[in-house]
């Protein structure tokens, strides 16, 4: 039986169509992440509800396992019930939960509200993934997918400006900023609810090169297993090897501030101007070279050389943190030139990603990304748990040394994906499929 809101196509769209579907799929990631935030007003909730510091990282890192459970439950189920068909109510249930957020008065409560609310939207979100793939073909994948990398990094941008007009207007009370990410969340939803559309299970069977050019390359008749995906070496590969790669971003993405202001002795604004040249030209390199990957349809090539970059200015920055009297401007332009380097692998990795799992059963993309949602928020329990006591034992140059070699191991791993190295003449493309042809 076919929900009223689920709209399932028996045709590949296209055009100005497509891209709305897709520009849904990206607004939805945006809007979960922005449900998570909770940064701009952790001073305020420590002050009201009397907690210390040490309290909240461990909610916070309850609630991340949580999150990374829920993440590869709901890459199974959105492979089992369709994207759409889990996507639009439990995003309402996201903004409910939002709602209760203000209903928190102790640190117990608060840990509830947490783990509620990153286990829902950890279900969530694992449908958006998914759905990128789905409408894009591999001809525009990693563009797509820097798009879908938005998401994240704009909810911090999204979370800190609503806090920073509407916290003076209610009186700087934390609660409004959930009030507000509630309302906010439910008004999106619906928009979301009503433009976008899932594809059959016959078409989302199907690799789609392009708009109109597609194969089928599963038998149907024979249900999807995930040993056909684990079977294979080149996803160990992908998987172990951006378990590795993350370590170095989920450091700067939970902690870049703390760590230039501890080992360096600059100011907290400081920092976060830093941070804010790192993110900026991540942004667009993320853009620019999905678009340069699509248009070579190359993978690996960037996925290495955006590592390369990024082990050398790592390199150049575990060195500076030992020094003194490195200027801000210096500093600014190793961040951004750190974050532009990781946005260079980072988009064609993951068309590559998606194209690896694809090759092994289309059907089975909600399952592949479920587990990528997953070791991204393990990483980030680990990096909650562990950085902290690394760095008092040592010094956050130790642990920078550490994301360093980490991320070095992750070149071998590139060796092992499936793709070119280097661009070819493509053959003609035999499409089997009648809808191609029209």
């Amino acid at each position: 039986m076919r929900l009223s809101y689920v709209r399932e196509l028996d045709e590949y769209p296209t055009g100005a169509r497509r891209m709305k579907i897709l520009t849904m799929a990206v607004l939805a990631i945006l809007i979960g992440s922005y449900e998570g935030q909770i940064a701009p007003v952790v001073p305020l909730l420590l002050k009201d509800l009397n907690m210390s510091l040490a309290t909240y990282g461990a909610v916070s890192g309850a609630a991340a396992v949580a999150g990374a459970v829920a993440s590869i439950l709901g890459g199974r189920l959105t492979d089992r019930v369709g994207r759409v068909r889990l996507l639009i109510p439990l995003m309402a249930l996201t903004a409910v939960c939002c709602f209760a957020m203000t209903l928190v008065h102790s640190p117990r409560d608060l840990l509830i509200a947490r783990i509620l609310l990153a286990f829902v939207d950890g279900v969530a979100m694992a449908s958006t993934a998914p759905l990128i793939r789905d409408f894009s073909p591999r001809l525009g994948r990693a563009q797509a997918f820097g798009f879908w990398t938005w998401g994240p990094v704009g909810a911090n941008f999204l979370a800190a400006a609503v806090a920073g007009w509407t916290l003076p207007i209610f009186d700087e009370s934390w609660r409004s900023q959930f009030v507000i990410m509630g309302c906010f969340s439910l008004v999106i939803s619906a928009v979301i609810a009503f433009n976008i559309a899932d594809l059959s299970p016959e078409l989302r069977a199907r690799i789609q090169h392009t708009e109109r050019a597609a194969e089928e390359v599963v038998d149907l008749r024979r249900p999807p297993t995930v040993r056909s995906l684990f079977a294979r070496r080149n996803i160990w590969a992908h998987v172990v090897g951006i378990s590795l790669w993350l370590v170095l971003y989920i450091t700067l993405s939970l902690f870049g501030q703390t760590m230039l202001v501890g080992a360096l002795g600059i100011s907290s604004a400081q920092a976060s101007t830093i941070m804010a040249a790192f993110w900026s030209l991540n942004l667009v390199t993320l853009i620019v070279t999905g678009r340069l990957s699509d248009r070579l349809q190359l993978r690996k090539p960037f996925s290495l050389a955006g590592t390369i970059a990024a082990v050398l200015v790592t390199a150049y920055l575990a060195v500076a943190l030992g020094q003194e009297g490195v200027s801000t401007g210096t500093l600014m332009v190793v961040g951004a030139l750190l974050g532009g380097s990781l946005g260079v692998a980072y988009a064609p990795w993951m068309a590559n990603y998606s194209e690896d799992a694809e090759d092994a059963d289309p059907r089975l993309q909600g399952t592949a990304w479920g587990l990528f949602g997953f070791l991204s928020k393990a990483i980030a329990v680990v990096g909650l748990l562990v950085i902290p006591h690394v760095v008092v034992a040592t010094s956050w140059q130790t642990w920078l040394f550490v994301a360093l070699g980490c991320l070095v191991l992750f070149i071998p791993a590139i060796l092992l994906f499936n793709g070119p190295w280097r661009r070819t003449t493509p053959a003609p493309l035999q499409v089997p499929l009648t809808e191609a042809e029209h």
